[in-house]
């Protein structure tokens, strides 16, 4: 089976996970994975697919739960070899009036968008091809939050030296600060999913310098993206974009050419390279 093609996309049950998996479907040469955490859903989102004629892969993945990314880890290993196209997708956003605790919030969030998508790159990277291609869904929230944030914080997550642990280490120390409610008074925008799309954005120009480092010759290309203001269950109806549209980026990422040696480490939004 190795010589097969494969791309897996995290959190797509639904929303623009779902619209990614359907455009792979028509675009991609092999096989493409359709993952939720509630395997029934993935299945009723598998079906939905095959209605229109298409032809998903389903398995399981919960990416709060690393025996499950490494269960997918390990079937990706012995069916195929290694993995074509990472597409991490999977995230939460609490409502603006949600009443839930602030702490609590970003805990939850951070939990998820920022330690669950680590955990998935940490688990799965290592798999990627060689021309393989990562696709880290973020938000042009980042850049709202990480304008949000003091001077000092700014400078991190704009170093081109960061470290993962040092990374790791902020994003830790916000919900810590939100505990004792001084996140503010720390330098931290009051946006607990902003702070963690600041980490995907953050880890993924690091994972893009490692892969530099280590797999120069690979080819393997790995940006994170803003797939714009969608219409989901997480954005709600009034948003711009239809989940097909929202999808437009990160599959064009999906699919860069082989030949193609840019973008890399980039934070892209409608196609195009933006500023971090």
């Amino acid at each position: 089976m190795s010589n097969v093609q494969v791309a897996v996309v995290t959190g797509s049950n639904k929303g623009i996970g779902l619209a990614i998996v359907r455009a792979l479907c028509k675009q991609f040469p092999g096989d493409v994975y359709l993952t939720s955490r509630d395997p029934g859903r993935g299945q009723a989102a598998v079906a939905q697919l095959q209605q229109e004629g298409l032809r998903p892969l389903f398995h399981q993945l919960d990416i709060d739960d690393l025996q499950s990314i490494r269960a997918l880890r390990d079937f990706l290993k012995e069916k195929y070899g290694g993995l074509n196209v990472l597409v991490n997708n999977a995230g939460i956003a609490f409502k603006v009036h949600d009443t839930t605790p602030f702490a609590i919030q970003a805990e939850v969030t951070l939990k998820t968008n920022f330690f669950g998508t680590r955990n998935v790159c940490t688990e799965l990277l290592p798999l990627m091809k060689p021309y393989g291609r990562v696709v880290n869904v973020s938000s042009m929230v980042s850049s709202s939050a990480l304008g949000g944030c003091s001077q000092e914080l700014q400078q991190k997550f704009r170093s081109d030296t960061i470290t993962e642990e040092e990374l790791v280490q902020l994003m830790t120390k916000f919900v810590e600060d939100t505990k004792k409610s001084v996140h503010q008074k720390e330098g931290w925008p009051n946006t607990a999913y902003g702070v963690s799309k600041i980490g995907v954005t953050v880890l993924s120009r690091i994972q893009a310098r490692l892969l530099n480092e280590k797999r120069k010759g690979d080819h393997i290309l790995l940006n994170a993206c803003c797939p714009g203001w969608v219409r989901t269950d997480m954005a709600g109806p009034k948003a711009t974009k239809s989940p097909d549209e929202g999808a437009e980026t990160p599959v064009y990422l999906a699919l860069l050419p082989s030949d193609a040696d840019a973008p890399h480490g980039q934070f892209v939004s409608n196609k195009t390279v933006k500023p971090w």
